[in-house]
């Protein structure tokens, strides 16, 4: 499902480019740079411009490749072209098959039913970014009135009724899992499911009834869960708030919102402080890294890059859909029914031994010889906080981790430090959460005689492909923003930046430079001329004769070369060391005994 169209044998993605009287393709792919001419012979015309797709034919003695044009997708010109050579680069599905698209539109809204409980009454809301269009989740809390859990919360958790709309093998569900999950650009998204049912039926919409599977969850003061219950039933969303809505009625805002919700909004901080107390006593891993927050036009074009502030009302969310997470996990378990498990595994032995080495430049141990837990890293990162070195130190423990997945088989969530996790919260966009959804509904017999088993082994073989497919969108959408930042980059070509090393190959340094945090690549052709060792071990560059080392979480100057929004490459020459910055220690004393050195001649002029 990762398959890219550059890298198979004979097709490519590029835009056609005039010249020379012949035309040419240049390849979309920064890993490929070289190009073709287009085959006369082809049966598709072409203009200056196209964005299309190319087989690549037999390369003859000598001169460029010839490629036959096998589809022409768009234009260089398209507002949208960014996230379309996303969408074709990486094979991800945009059409919905007719059958899964008359069954939607067939679809109608859930009603009070037997099996169903009425829990419209309740002030459910929903909180999302101000662009959200599917409102998969919705959250209460209350103080729980048993006097035997004094100072203790009720809460609900309640999310979208998917299930009732896509059943296992239907066209829709066949749709829903060749994609996997839903993928988010910039400028629109690749829905999951089709619109009317993600943004329509499916969604929590203020004010109107909707099917929901809930779970009803009492913790005492310490944020330790006593019980839990599922529930299948119909609601009504009171509000739609946003993060930075909900963040005003904590900071008692009373214009935020209407006083039923701001009396909500106090009971809802009050159960997360109860979470987050248990989440630390467990040590759970505290990560802080800078998420960018793309903004366009209307015209393609981009408005602003900005750090997306991590709010106190993003971790109330967090905290009460991990919660309902664990509870999905726990009943399957209990009744004995097969789980897909969001797992995440122990770091392994060597990114632990390359992650001790990189931290000791830095000042920081990380011991030997105990067992591995979250709260060893949350030491380390909590030493780094505040220091020049923080962003850097964050992103190295970040590195170090394993990938999370999906499986039948648990190994735990360890950056959660929980012995059982599901996703169960966003069936809207995530396949994986629709299975969990079913298991649960089959397991509590709340659809006495609908099919909800699947064979295990066909289970594991989803598993695969969703971890896969969730790969895939994190690629294709990482690959748009390089796209995205690059084109905001070009009208900066030459100037001057302050620049953070943040990762060292052999081939030069990845830095991060501007107020925006943009990443951008200093080869060793762009260093001072020398010969420039890499030391894979320490994640240094170290010129042989200048004198000149460079690492992780070092200060320079760069100036900025390419800002190439067709590939994504941003490319910056070395303009010396930050004034005012000293030196590493750690940078000038190369491991001899453990190092993996290679020699690199691409600074010679």
């Amino acid at each position: 499902m990762l398959r890219r169209l550059e890298n198979t044998k004979t097709k490519i993605l590029g835009i056609i480019k005039s010249g020379d009287d012949k035309l040419r393709v240049v390849p979309v792919s920064g890993r490929r740079s070289e190009e073709a001419v287009v085959d006369t012979n082809s049966s598709k015309e072409v203009k200056d411009g196209d964005l299309v797709e190319v087989e690549i034919q037999q390369a003859r003695s000598f001169g460029l490749k010839r490629a036959k044009v096998i589809n022409v997708l768009s234009h260089e010109n398209d507002q949208n072209l960014i996230s379309l050579i996303s969408i074709n680069e990486f094979d991800i599905p945009t059409e919905f098959t007719p059958e899964a698209i008359s069954l939607a539109e067939q679809a109608q809204p859930v009603k009070i039913s037997k099996g169903r409980e009425d829990l419209r009454d309740i002030n459910l809301i929903t909180v999302d970014g101000d662009d959200a269009r599917d409102f998969d989740d919705a959250i209460w809390a209350e103080k729980d009135k048993n006097p035997h859990n004094l100072n203790g919360w009720r809460m609900i958790v309640a999310i979208a009724d998917v299930a009732h709309y896509v059943s296992n093998g239907d066209p829709l569900d066949i749709d829903a899992r060749k994609r996997g999950n839903s993928v988010y650009f910039a400028d629109r998204v690749v829905p999951m499911l089709p619109e009317n049912l993600s943004n329509g039926l499916c969604s929590l919409k203020p004010n109107e009834d909707r099917g929901c599977l809930a779970v009803e969850i009492t913790i005492d003061k310490f944020g330790h869960k006593k019980s839990h219950r599922f529930i299948r039933g119909v609601m009504r969303s009171k509000a739609r708030l946003t993060y930075e809505q909900l963040e005003e009625t904590f900071n008692g805002n009373k214009n935020a919102c209407s006083p039923e919700i701001m009396k909500l909004a106090k009971s809802l901080r009050g159960a997360y402080n109860a979470l987050s107390d248990a989440r630390e006593k467990r040590g759970a891993l505290n990560i802080e890294t800078t998420e960018k927050v793309i903004k366009i036009n209307d015209n393609g074009k981009i408005d602003s890059i900005l750090p997306r502030e991590r709010l106190e009302s993003h971790k109330v969310i967090e905290e009460f859909m991990v919660t309902a997470n664990v509870c999905a996990a726990e009943t399957l378990e209990e009744k004995m029914h097969t789980c897909v498990y969001r797992i995440h595994d122990v770091p392994s032995e060597d990114k632990i031994h390359d992650l001790r080495e990189n931290l000791t430049g830095f000042g920081y141990k990380l011991a030997k010889g105990q067992v591995l837990r979250p709260k060893l890293f949350n030491q380390i990162l909590s030493k780094a906080k505040g220091t020049d070195s923080e962003e850097t130190i964050n992103q190295l423990v970040l590195r170090s981790q394993s990938q999370a997945e999906y499986s039948i088989s648990n190994v735990g969530h360890f950056g959660l430090a929980l012995a059982r996790y599901a996703h169960f919260t966003s069936p809207i966009r995530r396949y994986s959460d629709l299975l969990v959804h079913r298991a649960l509904i089959a397991a509590s017999n709340f659809d006495a005689g609908k099919k909800y088993s699947i064979a295990d082994q066909q289970l594991e073989d989803i598993c695969k492909h969703i971890s896969q497919t969730e790969r895939r969108a994190a690629t294709a959408e990482r690959a748009a923003n390089d796209r995205y930042l690059a084109s905001f980059m070009k009208d900066k070509l030459g100037q001057t930046f302050n620049a953070t090393i943040s990762g060292v190959k052999k081939f030069g340094v990845f830095v991060t430079i501007g107020q925006e945090n943009v990443d951008a690549l200093l080869p060793t052709s762009k260093l001072p001329a020398d010969y420039y060792r890499y030391d894979e071990r320490r994640q240094t560059l170290a010129g042989r004769h200048n004198g000149l080392v460079l690492g992780l979480g070092q200060k320079i100057h760069v100036i900025l070369k390419t800002a190439d929004a067709i590939t994504g490459r941003l490319a910056v020459e070395y303009a010396g060391e930050s004034s005012g910055y000293r030196n590493m220690d750690h940078l000038k004393a190369p491991d001899k005994t453990r190092s993996k050195i290679s020699k690199n001649r691409r600074g010679k002029r």
